[in-house]
């Protein structure tokens, strides 16, 4: 059960996925992110960030 004052993050795609490796694709997928300046609204968790960390080049990300 999710609890309200859990953060969040405001995660946006800014360059291409093409020509990346299938691990960063698979991240920016994982993210919820399907196109450039796409944005979603993430939980702020380990494996989120994990995910954050390995394709940061490719995102911009902001406190919800």
């Amino acid at each position: 059960m999710a609890v309200a004052t859990e953060k969040k993050l405001i995660v946006t795609l800014l360059k291409s996925v093409a020509g990346r490796i299938e691990a960063h694709k698979a991240c920016v997928r994982g993210l919820g992110l399907r196109r450039q300046r796409h944005s979603v609204e993430v939980l702020d968790t380990p494996a989120n960030r994990g995910m954050i960390n390995a394709v940061s080049y490719l995102i911009s990300v902001k406190e919800a």
